[in-house]
């Protein structure tokens, strides 16, 4: 008798969680047509298959091959008691530590995106305190010793009254390097400011919204057309010679046909280092947003790169092995020379052992093994330092759609909280901002009741 197979190739099993009620469920990674696929099932809601590669051969790669011996935190700051991602905090079972420490210091923002995972704007005038902020960074030492990167965010974090006190607050702490997430308008309109700013550069980089060259983007993504005012800020940070990265929300039929051009406008500028691409994540506000449209994976972000810029080879964007599932990057000379690791093989083992995500900001290093710790420690050219060396980095944070638990539990990059907590950035914009709190103690005391009725049924005679 000849037996029926399925019209895929089972590849694994992991967790996730239901789309709709946000329930933890059993799922499974499957290949089909060169595609990969995690196949979720809810006892409530039923099935969904959900995209989470394009190109079987890389994914294949990333769990394969880009792999490394996770780092953990110094401390744990909540017990295991629900299960990931009910736990975070970070808990025991999280395999990662923090390579990027976000701290949130203000909800109060000068837009209202249409796109925002915070659910920022102006209606918001919530800043934390300075007691408060000093708590999220000391939670960030305590967890890390020496951070590698901090990054102060919002809301608009230019916007708090004390901003200039609460980066003197990190500057005090033992933290190798500083980063500013902000839209830049202050710093296009407010030219003390930026000045002010620019007495910090050293170790330091400003993490500029930088979405699209076109109005229609501009105006999907942001709510308006901000294309005089990036044009202010950066020619204010080539001026004084503030580090920048451009960092581009990308949403399917919007914008990521700009990627290329992106690209190249940000490497003819001489004060960015380099482009951040993030795929939308539907959390927070995502007015217009439809999955089934819109979302966009890794490796097809990996592929517009390639295709739309002279500068790649799908060779040279690469998994970063701390969290290949939601990471890759590539470096570029600004001459133009793609500097590619895993062609050498005297490197490979180096890049495995010692990669990790800090995509940050400058440092005070003179050769490119010193440039950021996610590049292995090698011998460089002396003459190849920060100001010579372009990155393309892709972040992906997953939503409820896609969320593989598997893949959390190597998350690096977290978002502190006042009460001494680091959270993973995925579950925090989940399941652990202010206005999903309700949704989040729901969940845990349905597993709390749950696991009550198990050692009563256990303890019952037969």
């Amino acid at each position: 008798m000849s037996r029926k197979t399925r019209p895929y190739l089972f590849y694994d099993t992991t967790q996730s969680v239901c789309t709709t009620c946000l329930r933890q469920i059993e799922a499974k990674i499957v290949i089909k047509d060169e595609q990969v696929f995690m196949d979720k099932w809810c006892p409530v809601h039923g099935s969904e298959r959900v995209l989470v590669a394009d190109d079987a051969a890389y994914y294949r790669l990333c769990r394969e091959v880009f792999v490394k011996a996770p780092e953990l935190p110094g401390h744990f700051a909540t017990r295991m008691a629900h299960g990931c991602p009910y736990d975070c905090g970070l808990c025991p079972d999280h395999m990662q530590h923090a390579c990027l420490s976000v701290v949130e210091i203000t909800d109060h923002c000068n837009l209202r995106c249409p796109t925002c995972y915070a659910s920022s704007g102006p209606e918001r005038l919530t800043h934390h305190s300075m007691d408060q902020v000093r708590a999220m960074l000391d939670a960030v030492i305590r967890s890390e010793g020496e951070a590698d990167v901090v990054q102060l965010s919002g809301g608009e974090p230019t916007l708090h009254p004390q901003f200039f006190q609460i980066l003197a607050e990190a500057r005090a702490r033992p933290i190798r390097h500083l980063m500013l997430n902000t839209n830049g308008i202050r710093i296009a309109q407010d030219a003390a400011f930026a000045e002010t700013l620019a007495e910090h550069r050293r170790g330091f980089e400003v993490y500029l919204q930088f979405d699209s060259l076109q109005r229609d983007a501009l105006m999907d993504l942001r709510g308006a057309d901000l294309r005089r005012v990036r044009e202010q800020a950066l020619e204010r940070l080539n001026a004084l010679d503030i580090s920048t990265t451009l960092v581009m929300t990308v949403k399917r039929g919007v914008n990521d046909d700009e990627v290329g051009d992106v690209i190249r406008f940000a490497a003819s500028l001489p004060c960015v280092r380099g482009v951040t691409l993030q795929p939308v994540q539907d959390a927070g506000r995502v007015e217009g947003y439809d999955p089934r449209l819109h979302r966009l994976t890794v490796s097809e972000l990996r592929r517009r790169i390639v295709e739309q810029t002279n500068l790649f080879t799908p060779q040279d964007v690469v998994p970063v092995p701390c969290n290949p599932d939601s990471l890759a990057m590539a470096y570029v000379e600004s001459a133009g020379n793609t500097i590619v690791f895993e062609r050498d093989e005297s490197l490979k083992g180096q890049v495995f052992k010692l990669f990790s995500t800090n995509h940050s900001p400058e440092s005070q290093a003179g050769c490119l093994s010193e440039l950021m710790c996610c590049l292995p420690q090698i011998q460089a050219p002396s003459e190849l330092n920060y100001r010579n060396v372009f990155r393309v980095l892709i972040v992906q944070f997953m939503d409820a759609l896609s969320l593989d638990i598997r893949a959390l539990k190597k998350s690096c990059i977290h978002i502190a909280r006042p009460d001494g907590r680091l959270i993973p950035f995925e579950s925090h914009n989940l399941f652990y901002r202010d206005e999903r709190a309700q949704t989040l103690e729901r969940l845990r005391t349905e597993l709390d009741a749950f696991h009550a009725h198990r050692r009563v049924t256990r303890l019952l005679p037969v």
